[in-house]
């Protein structure tokens, strides 16, 4: 028997049919545990595709979730209701960051858009403003956007994306990673450029500050991670992960990097490939291969973990050797933080979000909001 259809409202069906398709094709492409006092990680915070950035509590997270892990559940959970949430960018968000500690940090981000944006921290914790009124509820105390090239007859060239962004609270800086090719050091307190990074020859994909040297390193589409003095603004060393002839043809691009506590090892993601350098010898000391392209890594302590373009949260040592492999929710990661209590939180495709314990258990999984 047929169902009664005269009730049925196409535009209705079609809208959901949308919403649903947007909800699993939403990727988060940042994760970042929020300053605590907290030994045990409270809140992370997510940027994704859609724009937005959001925090979410982990405690709420976990007991709205039971505890295990099914990647066919996964897809199909519903979004979680954040505990915070910005419109952030027009077009997606790529990367957020936390500039300083405590009561006075700046929440940080960057997209598509040519933007930094920046909020109080504070602020944005203690908003009394219900969840589904957020979005544009607070205004950023700090909105930077990249330079226009001036072309042929003063025609301006389009805005350069930031991909990626790193900051040295020290020295009142923050680092972004543009799609000109550029890294841009911007004045914190001044709201302007105090340097520009002039080098590489593709857009940048990832920026790290080490302080602790007045250096800061890039990753770009050209194939090289660039070491640069914040002094000079010029390249004192270029690491080409793949030298070999033979490497070259598997792919180009250094797509992300790391680095350890002490600011000597760095870790280079390259396609399927992970290099491992110490930077006091300027020497390579292991080159893994990956199944599949590894899209972000961080150091934990002397151990590497890494995430990409399959649904595994691989431990490498510093000599290559896999440690352990562990499945997670997200079919592609982009992206995976480390908590000092040893909680990692990875973000990927989905929008899907997914917590791993200290042990290897998954302590949650789930969907960021939807704009």
């Amino acid at each position: 028997m047929c169902g009664d259809a005269t009730n049925w409202d196409e535009e209705a069906y079609r809208e959901s049919i949308l919403r649903e398709r947007e909800i699993q094709t939403r990727t988060v492409f940042r994760t970042v545990w929020a300053p605590s006092f907290n030994p045990n990680p409270e809140c992370v915070v997510v940027a994704s595709s859609d724009g937005s950035i959001a925090s979410y509590s982990i405690s709420s997270c976990v007991s709205k979730h039971p505890i295990g892990f099914c990647s066919a559940r996964a897809q199909r959970l519903l979004p979680a209701e954040p505990e915070g949430f910005l419109e952030g960018h027009d077009g997606p968000a790529y990367d957020v960051k936390f500039y300083g500690n405590g009561e006075d940090s700046l929440l940080l981000s960057c997209g598509d858009d040519g933007k930094i944006k920046g909020w109080r921290w504070k602020e944005f914790t203690e908003s009394e403003v219900p969840i589904t009124f957020q979005g544009n509820h607070m205004k950023p105390v700090l909105d930077l956007i990249n330079p226009q090239d001036k072309g042929p007859w003063g025609a301006l060239s389009p805005i350069p994306e930031n991909n990626a962004i790193a900051v040295d609270p020290q020295g009142g800086s923050i680092f972004s990673a543009a799609g000109d090719s550029y890294a841009y050091c911007w004045d914190v307190e001044k709201g302007e450029i105090k340097m520009v990074f002039k080098g590489h020859t593709d857009y940048l994909h990832c920026i790290l500050s080490r302080a602790s040297s007045s250096q800061i390193i890039t990753g770009s589409e050209d194939g090289t991670a660039r070491i640069w003095d914040c002094k000079s603004g010029k390249c004192i060393k270029a690491i080409d992960p793949l030298k070999d002839k033979k490497l070259k043809g598997l792919i180009s691009c250094v797509s992300c990097i790391a680095l350890d506590a002490s600011e000597s090892w760095l870790a280079c993601g390259s396609g399927q490939r992970l290099s491992v350098w110490n930077l006091t010898a300027s020497e390579c000391i292991s080159s893994i291969s990956n199944c599949a392209s590894i899209q972000d890594v961080v150091f934990d302590n002397n151990q590497i973990l890494a995430v990409g373009a399959d649904p595994v949260l691989n431990r490498f040592d510093m000599n290559g050797m896999i440690l352990s492999q562990i499945q997670c929710a997200p079919q592609s990661a982009f992206s995976v933080s480390l908590h000092p209590s040893g909680v990692t939180a990875i973000g990927g495709y989905g929008g899907l979000v997914d917590v791993i314990s200290q042990f290897g258990s998954h302590l949650c999984t789930f969907r960021s909001h939807c704009v």
